[in-house]
């Protein structure tokens, strides 16, 4: 559990993540493992917070990781995506978009956080590897790693709608937000919305951390950034599907949505993710092949940037011969040192759950989700593109048929709604722009 209180325990991210952007935070480390040696106040690790500011932004990537929209757009590759000039039948791909989302969200739930390695283990023995319906519930399995709380609503028979998760949460604010505000709300409505909707204790990593910069009155973009060692893990990728549904057919207008609700509470490779989902699925709807989603996701992200090398890396690894599993294990080989709950080796993970999964629901929510680690997010990603472009009619009713067309929600007045309401609302958004 991370302490969103300790200074000490976030200063310990902070020097990660400094090391991560290619900074040298080797003063800083020492006097912080001295701190922690004496076990010193948390005044004294509060105080070390400058010296932390002043190494922000002095990494060698700098130039090529802008969290500028505009320096972004600057550094994006030349447009390799090849789509359709419209979207097909919108309606039913809307609410095939809203159901692949849910059902691999579903999927993954139970075993959120787990690493590949577990997952195989947990399921073998029921000869349910890579998962072929929804997780089953073994209460006294020999993993060694406790199920996630929500197994027991969310494992294979005994749920019977789509137990609230914040990921499909984010979505439905994301809905809300376009509903109230319309296609040109500004960062500061997702704020002001966060505030007035979401209690602070259902906000993780990220999230919370700008949750509190903004209960101090810092507003966006510095609410990212202020003592936020999670800025670059998967909290804003996990938020902007909706766009890319109600930007149906146009990447670039998805992405510019993605990125007024990203800056709240990330920056750089997290707001990367977020354009990165929301453009490829926007693609999804002008595409039949999940490779031209994900180039279209990738055209929207600055061409040197962690993120996009990798995920050219995956789709170097599914051109060659190797299974998703050997693929996985080479994007662990130079991803591995990242969080369980970082964008860049999750956003890997759906590249090789729709490269690998042959644009079938099952196949592909199935990968990502055995892929391990945020795994209810990135079934969701990867179900939502992939349910995109089969459409509802064209999803198997194995997958479908038990979530009973219900969501549960922590956002006020949807807790209950049926998932085809939301999905027809969305398509509202879509045809109105």
């Amino acid at each position: 559990m991370i302490d969103y209180t300790s200074h000490e325990s976030l200063l310990g991210f902070e020097i990660e993540q400094l090391k991560e952007e290619g900074c040298e935070p080797t003063e800083l480390a020492d006097r912080y493992n001295r701190l922690q040696m004496h076990g010193a106040p948390e005044s004294e690790f509060e105080s070390l917070w400058p010296l932390a500011d002043a190494l922000s932004g002095t990494g060698p990537m700098e130039e090529d990781e802008p969290s500028d929209l505009e320096l972004i757009k600057a550094a994006r590759p030349a447009a390799r995506a090849q789509l359709d000039e419209s979207p097909k039948d919108l309606d039913d791909a809307i609410a095939g978009a809203w159901l692949g989302r849910c059902a691999g969200c579903q999927l993954g739930k139970p075993v959120e956080g787990w690493p590949h390695w577990a997952i195989r283990r947990y399921l073998e023995p029921e000869h349910a590897f890579p998962p072929d319906d929804y997780i089953p519930y073994i209460p006294d399995h020999d993993v060694g790693i406790p199920m996630h709380r929500s197994a027991e609503e969310a494992t294979r028979g005994n749920f019977s709608s789509m137990a609230r998760d914040d990921d499909i949460d984010y979505m439905i604010f994301a809905l809300s937000i376009l509903e109230r505000h319309g296609f040109d709300f500004a960062p500061a409505d997702v704020a002001n919305a966060w505030l007035e909707g979401i209690p602070a204790n259902m906000t993780y990593t990220a999230e919370r951390v700008a949750y509190r910069n903004l209960m101090l009155g810092i507003a966006p973009p510095e609410s990212a950034s202020a003592m936020n060692p999670f800025r670059e893990w998967i909290g804003a990728q996990i938020r902007t599907d909706v766009y890319g549904y109600a930007c149906a057919g146009d990447p670039a207008a998805a992405a510019e949505l993605a990125y007024r609700d990203a800056v709240v509470s990330h920056t750089k490779n997290g707001i990367y993710g977020a354009l990165f989902a929301a453009a490829a699925n926007a693609a999804a709807f002008t595409t039949g092949d999940p490779l031209q989603a994900l180039l279209a996701g990738m055209d929207q992200i600055p061409a040197k940037s962690r993120l996009q090398r990798e995920l050219e890396r995956v789709i170097g690894l599914s051109e060659g011969s190797l299974d998703w599993e050997q693929a996985l294990a080479e994007v662990m080989s130079t991803c591995g040192n990242y969080h369980g709950v970082h964008t860049i080796n999750n956003a890997c993970f759906v590249a090789i759950g729709l490269l690998w999964g042959e644009c079938d629901l099952e196949k592909t929510i199935s990968i990502a989700v055995a892929c391990g680690l945020d795994t209810d997010c990135n079934g969701a990603t990867a179900g939502s593109i992939v349910g995109a472009i089969l459409g509802a009619r064209s999803l198997p009713g194995a997958w479908i048929d038990p979530l009973g067309d219900r969501v549960g929600s922590m956002v006020a007045g949807f807790d209950g709604s049926r998932i085809s309401d939301l999905a027809e609302r969305t398509h509202a958004l879509a045809k109105s722009r």
